[in-house]
């Protein structure tokens, strides 16, 4: 029992001198008799690295990949054509982590866990290679042309920001933006939005996997975006990182009518008035009309997009209507509809009358011409008026006719452009040897034209005596003529 105790102890001694035996450091004490690149002489480095790259490529990659860090093969390739080579040397002691050589057979080598041990310092090419965020010191021993790894060191860059929106002008509630995809070495982002007071309104992070932030503002003016990168140490980018952007601001309605209220109104032009609106920071670019009844319908709408901003309405109706309007400036910002106006639009009722034309009396025995004044008053708008007029018949043959006075009311239906209706009347006798007489008119007319201040129409009269001894044949009139109402 006690030997085979024995052998077990021999036999762990023997493993652990022998791993401390292979894990030594290895010395080196000479160099040049086992070389990777077939170079004799103190050749120029770029000369020395061209011969690498063009001609020892296919050995350079085998000995970086039996090395481990075949990754590493790409990056010292790409980068060694215009790397910054230092002559330097190396002091005794100098550990390689690595060295690429050639056996005597030819073949590539790779020889670990070096410490440089010869007579004296050791001239060589140094460059970095940098990948990952590392820094690989590659070096050539002068003249020999082998390649070793001496050390890696972490180099975090520093971060730079980079920051921009779009659009750079807006209006309320559109939305903007914000890229900052184009910052470096960057690890995560802040922004900080200011607004024209220097009042910070909004912050963000973003990462460089989400990049893009969007955002809107509900007032307007000028507002400041103000970011950092932050590297992999959480070191913020110094590199000034700021840009802005504008919210329009919208334009402000304002309108107002030609008259208020709007009395006899009704077939009238009223003009409705925009120009007072304003921009703060533009100029208007169309105005949006619109008329609602007093339950809220719409009665008509009108756009305008050329000064000046005015709507001519005519209302066919009596009634409260309010009027009101939005406004849009030139970059497409829409104001708040204006306060409506509520305007009260009446009918003229009552107009002046003239008119004129022949009067036959019995026939064609007595020619008269009549000129008569008075008033027309609608009793219903334009259904049913009411007349009253009066004015002189002048004789136009001799005796026995003699210019008499004549007046009469009459009620009117109205269907359109033509009326029709009667009435009574009084006439003073027209000839030598009777008396004034009493009539039963009936009339009927059609208006020739009409616009909001006056009418004009043809209309054709009949008069009939009334009375005891008053017959139609001796007694009756006809008038046609022209009528003017204003």
């Amino acid at each position: 029992m006690k030997s085979k105790k024995a052998v077990v102890l021999l036999i762990g001694l023997m493993i652990v001198l022998c791993a401390t035996s292979f894990a030594e450091t290895k010395k080196l004490k000479e160099i040049g008799r086992y070389t990777l690149v077939r170079i004799k002489g103190e050749v120029p480095t770029s000369e020395v690295m061209k011969i690498l790259v063009d001609k020892y490529a296919g050995d350079i990659k085998y000995g970086f990949d039996k090395s481990g860090y075949g990754d590493l093969f790409m990056p010292f390739m790409e980068q060694i054509r215009n790397a910054n080579f230092a002559e330097k040397t190396l002091p005794l002691g100098t550990h390689f982590k690595w060295m690429l050589f050639r056996s005597t057979n030819g073949q590539v080598k790779v020889v670990e866990d070096l410490e440089w041990a010869g007579d004296g310092p050791l001239p060589v090419f140094a460059f970095m290679v940098n990948k990952d965020y590392k820094n690989y010191e590659i070096i050539m021993p002068k003249p020999c042309g082998n390649i070793a790894l001496t050390r890696i060191e972490e180099v975090i860059p520093e971060a730079t920001c980079d920051i921009q929106v779009a659009p750079a002008k807006a209006n309320i509630g559109d939305p903007i933006t914000v890229d900052i995809s184009r910052s470096a070495n960057a690890k995560s982002m802040e922004i900080e939005v200011l607004n024209a007071d220097g009042a910070k309104v909004a912050s963000k992070s973003l990462t460089p996997d989400s990049p893009r932030w969007q955002t809107s503002f509900d007032m307007p003016g000028e507002y400041t975006f103000k970011a950092k990168a932050f590297n992999m140490e959480g070191k913020p980018s110094v590199n000034a990182c700021e840009t802005k952007a504008y919210i329009n601001f919208p334009p402000l309605c304002k309108i107002w009518t030609s008259c208020l209220p709007c009395k006899d109104y009704v077939g009238r032009p009223i003009t409705i008035d925009a120009n007072s609106s304003s921009d703060p920071d533009g100029e208007v670019a169309r105005v949006d009309f619109e008329i609602t009844d007093k339950t809220g319908n719409v009665i008509d709408t009108y756009t305008d997009a050329e000064k000046p901003f005015t709507w001519e309405k005519v209302f066919e109706k009596p009634g409260f209507y309010n009027v009101t309007a939005v406004v849009t400036d030139d970059f497409g910002a829409m104001s708040e509809p204006c306060p409506p106006l509520e305007i009260e639009v009446t009918q003229k009722k009552c107009f002046i009358l003239v008119d004129a034309g022949p009067l036959f009396a019995r026939g064609s025995h007595g020619i008269f011409f009549i000129g008569r004044a008075g008033v027309m008053c609608f009793l219903i708008p334009d259904t049913l008026s009411i007349i009253a007029e009066a004015g002189p018949a002048i004789a136009l043959q001799g005796e026995p006719w003699k210019t008499f006075f004549m007046g009469n009311v009459l009620l009117n239906f109205h269907a359109g452009s033509v009326y029709f209706g009667g009435g009574a009347g009084y006439a003073t006798k027209v000839k030598e040897g009777r008396e004034g007489d009493l009539v039963l008119i009936a009339n009927v007319g059609v208006n020739v034209f009409k616009n909001y201040k006056s009418v004009g129409s043809i209309f054709f009269e009949g008069h009939g005596p009334v009375g005891e001894g008053r017959t139609f044949s001796k007694h009756h009139k006809y008038i046609m003529g022209f009528r003017y109402i204003f």
